[in-house]
């Protein structure tokens, strides 16, 4: 068993204040007795055997409790050296009655050896020795009225000492659960220290993911805003300056490359400092988009009609962006890859959704099979997917060889303050 760990306060003090009861109330009661023996009216005792009594007692506590206070938590061993100090104290009460000026600490090691309510049944044998003392010894027992007396005398030591135990046992009952409380608050603070340290550290590795997250949000935001605006822009213009040098009404197609030119620099100031498209600034969403519209199908020479249906409302600005950029890009599409004579828009208000959909009757393709990302191509499906999944919507698309292509984009209807 290991060493008993070391306290401070009241504890301590009674370490201190312990010994100096017990030694020297034994010590007072031997020097007592002594000088009784030159008391005429006093009987004579054994000097040699009070005095090896006396150092017997005190070796006793010595080697049980000041020699080995580790001894003081196993309850065999205290045992026996409680019973071998009732042994010693009754001899030294049939030594000299004096003696219980001493036999009354025979509590304080009821306390020290006995666990809990035990000590009630403890303090029993120590109460009938002091009585024993307190009547003069043993030859006053034996006197006729002398049972009756030690009864009524070991009656109120064991009422006077039972009360001042069970009130003693009560407190240290209540200090042991204060202490239990303690140290329960003091592991529950440690476990949230330790917590605490955790989630600080998770904290950090949450605002790394989150700066993580928003940078690559942003570069996808970016990648889509060059390909939308700058890509188309330039894409367009190419193809105006080819028209224009190939003869046919010349000015015209300079004009409309200059057009585009001046749309794609406002268009691309605008997405550098994440603007709204210009064309949402002036007008709701069908008239944007109309505009979009009007304007591809003047510049491509393709008809190119819009259709709106439902209660058009507005939207969030992210989701009316998305929509456009849509539409924009289902255009470029056509423009680029279709060869189609006739484009249909669709823009649909329903109670929880709103879709965009686009149809052409040109070339169409096999969206089957794999479509690679040159610079020539193929970023646009995959840019309107990515785009339309950043705000929770979806994007179909139905197409074959000579038959066409229809695209539909949904995405919540969700209006400008939460209701939709």
């Amino acid at each position: 068993m290991t060493e008993p760990m070391a306290v401070e306060g009241p504890a301590r003090d009674w370490d201190v204040w312990r010994p100096l009861l017990t030694y020297g109330t034994l010590l007072s009661a031997l020097l007592i007795v002594l000088v009784s023996q030159n008391v005429e009216e006093l009987p004579r005792q054994d000097i040699p055997t009070i005095l090896a009594t006396t150092a017997l007692a005190a070796l006793w506590m010595a080697w049980w409790v000041d020699l080995h206070p580790s001894w003081a938590g196993r309850r065999v061993l205290m045992f026996v050296f409680l019973a071998g100090w009732l042994v010693i104290a009754v001899l030294l009460v049939i030594c000299s009655p004096l003696f219980g000026i001493f036999t009354w600490t025979g509590y304080i090691f009821v306390g020290y050896a006995v666990p809990g309510m035990w000590q009630m049944a403890g303090v029993v044998p120590v109460a009938a020795i002091n009585a024993l003392s307190q009547i003069g010894g043993p030859q006053t027992y034996a006197d006729d009225d002398g049972l009756s007396i030690y009864l009524v005398v070991l009656l109120a030591n064991l009422l006077i000492a039972g009360i001042m135990t069970y009130v003693s046992i009560r407190e240290d009952q209540k200090s042991q659960r204060r202490e239990n409380r303690i140290d329960t608050l003091a592991e529950a603070n440690a476990k949230l220290a330790a917590a605490l340290q955790e989630n600080a550290g998770l904290h950090a590795q949450l605002l790394v993911q989150a700066h993580e997250a928003g940078v690559l949000n942003e570069r996808q935001r970016m990648a889509g805003e060059i390909h939308d605006v700058l890509a188309q822009g330039l894409t367009g213009i190419v193809t105006q300056l080819e028209a224009a040098e190939s003869g046919g009404d010349r000015e015209r197609h300079l004009a409309a490359a200059k057009r585009l030119a001046r749309e794609s620099l406002s268009e691309a100031r605008r997405s550098v400092q994440a603007l709204r498209p210009q064309h949402l600034d002036a007008a709701r969403l069908p008239e944007a988009i109309d505009e979009v519209v009007r304007g591809w199908s003047e510049l491509h020479g393709v008809r190119a009609d819009l259709t709106t249906t439902g209660v058009a409302r507005p939207l969030l600005p992210e989701i009316e962006t998305t929509l456009l950029r849509t539409a924009q890009e289902a255009l470029a599409n056509v423009a680029k890859h279709a060869a189609a004579g006739r484009v249909g828009l669709t823009l649909s208000y329903m109670e929880d959704v709103v879709t965009l959909d686009v149809r052409d009757d040109g070339a169409g393709f096999d969206p089957a099979a794999p479509r690679k990302v040159t610079e020539e191509g193929g970023f646009g499906l995959r840019a309107m997917r990515e785009r339309l999944s950043r705000i929770a919507g979806s994007l179909e698309v139905e197409s074959e060889p000579g038959a066409g292509t229809a695209i539909s984009a949904c995405v919540p209807a969700i209006a400008i303050g939460g209701a939709a």
